[in-house]
């Protein structure tokens, strides 16, 4: 009990025996009667005590009343609020999926006597045509049934799993040679995105991004006052970056480059010489490189694939990949980030990064438990037999579609999407490319994405993963939209086709 209180109740105690000695214990006569009561001769001492007691008691009944009264009160009228005043975070509040808030935009109203077709959905498995294979599903089921795989891993992922992703990626460096220790496993490939960029960008500073490029990148980065500085992918050269553009965005604050190989929303493949114009950028600004890998594996044949931390040891490399894609599983969340870094010219952003998985305690450990089996015992036949769907629809799409007047589609190398040029001036019903989306859907039931979501006005993005029948039927109607609104005659300066200016005709005509 502290000693203030201890003090109080003494004094108060001692207080009131004295009163009850007085009032019971009356002074008695000589002959035994009880004596008039008569009262004592104050002692300066007692009145001093009762008058401190008195005074305590009172200052104990106004505390108790104030604390009541602080009982019947809002919380926050005691802090000194006169109502509700909850609000957002800065960082909730600035963050936005760009694709969310244009589709949400859209006043679309399909038509009735058309099944809707979906080519805006960059989910693999939404059609059913395309399934994880046996072997990745067993794996699974022989996790959960081990029962070891119920409980917290490390932050970083269990060991072996750590393991096979080393093993699997032994391709991204010439000797092979990564370690278990260069391995983080996350919650999905966004995951692994997010935590490259805040573990090398502060406040303030910029992370360079591909425009076209996938609208995450802006969404992880401006609610922490990251600045994105895009650099131009240029559809007359494949989507090849635009060095010169690129180089001349760098400065003092400047954190990283990102690269995104196979593209999205683009489909493009980089070759090895213009990944060595990257790294020479990166080597002269001393630059670290994020390598958004995800579609690694998804290349069409005559392309190649390389990993850019392949082609250099000078320039460290944060290369993001998982299961996502290429085994059709995104929403088992499995992703991971590869540190290459052979000159450790990191620092302590590798702690940083590392220290970033225990914002949310490691990923799902059912699926590391399976990752060893999944990576080794799929089939590549699988694999093979879903790029073979993928080239197919892309094949016939671009060749539907090129013979469409106003259109211009470039002819993807990998991933699972194709850019789509819209000579919006052929067009003057629509102001651009968003509205062109809009009655497409209304008038055919087609949904494809503006090229606004990615920072790409004047195109569309369709998706190349429905069967190929439906992708042959989306083609017809949209086809059949643009002779409709397609103004041969229209008044115009200049032609953005690049069909018509002849940029595109060197493409090899495609046969099935």
């Amino acid at each position: 009990m502290p000693s203030s209180v201890a003090n109080e109740g003494y004094q108060f105690q001692r207080a009131n025996s004295r009163n009850q000695q007085n009032s019971s214990c009356p002074s008695r006569s000589a002959s035994g009667s009880p004596a008039a009561v008569t009262q004592p001769p104050p002692n300066s001492d007692d009145v001093v005590d009762e008058a401190l007691a008195e005074l305590q008691l009172q200052s104990q009944q106004q505390q108790q009343q104030q604390q009541q009264q602080q009982m019947l009160q809002p919380a926050a009228a005691i802090k000194g609020r006169s109502g509700w005043q909850v609000k957002s975070s800065k960082l909730a509040i600035n963050t936005h999926n760009h694709i969310r808030n244009i589709v949400e935009s859209l006043k679309i109203k399909p038509n009735p006597e058309k099944p809707m077709i979906p080519l805006s959905i960059g989910d693999p498995t939404i059609f059913g045509n395309l399934r994880a294979a046996d072997e990745t599903m067993k794996a699974v089921l022989h996790s959960l049934e081990s029962g070891k795989f119920n409980g917290y891993a490390h932050t970083q992922g269990h060991e072996a799993s750590r393991l096979a992703v080393a093993q699997y990626s032994a391709h991204q460096r010439p000797d092979g040679a990564i370690e278990t220790s260069d391995v983080v496993l996350c919650s999905g490939c966004s995951s692994a995105l997010e935590y490259c960029i805040l573990a090398l960008a502060d406040r303030g500073q910029n992370v360079l991004v591909p425009r076209p490029g996938f609208c995450l990148y802006h969404t992880l980065t401006e609610g922490l006052d990251i600045e994105v500085r895009y650099y131009d992918l240029l559809p007359e050269q494949q989507w090849r970056a635009d060095l010169v553009q690129l180089e001349s965005l760098i400065d003092q604050n400047t954190a990283a480059l990102l690269i995104n190989n196979p593209s999205n929303p683009c489909g493009s493949v980089f070759d090895e010489n213009h990944l060595r114009q990257l790294i020479a950028i990166c080597e002269r600004h001393y630059l670290p490189i994020i390598a958004d890998e995800i579609y690694e594996h998804f290349v069409f044949p005559g392309s190649k694939h390389l990993a850019v931390s392949s082609l250099t040891r000078e320039v460290p490399v944060l290369s993001c990949g998982g299961l996502t894609k290429r085994f059709l599983v995104p929403g088992w969340r499995m992703g991971w980030i590869i540190v290459h870094d052979r000159k450790q010219r990191l620092g302590n952003a590798v702690t940083g990064l590392k220290n970033m998985c225990g914002r949310i305690l490691g990923s799902n450990t059912i699926i590391q438990g399976a990752l060893p089996e999944i990576l080794a015992k799929t089939p590549q036949s699988y694999f093979d037999g879903v790029i073979e769907v993928l080239y197919s629809n892309a094949s016939l799409a671009y060749k539907l579609l090129k013979q469409v007047h106003g259109l211009n589609p470039v002819m993807p190398n990998g991933a699972m999407y194709m850019m789509i040029g819209v000579s919006i001036e052929r067009f003057p019903e629509f102001k651009d490319d968003t509205h062109f989306v809009q009655e497409l859907v209304n008038e055919q039931s087609v949904f494809c994405l503006p090229g606004s979501c990615f920072q790409c006005p004047g195109y569309v993005r369709i998706v190349l993963t429905v069967p190929l029948a439906m992708i042959e039927e989306a083609c017809q109607r949209i086809a059949e939209f643009c002779e409709r609104h397609y103004k041969k005659n229209y008044n115009t300066t200049h032609s953005s086709s690049y069909i018509e200016h002849g940029l595109l005709d060197g493409a090899e005509e495609l046969s099935f």
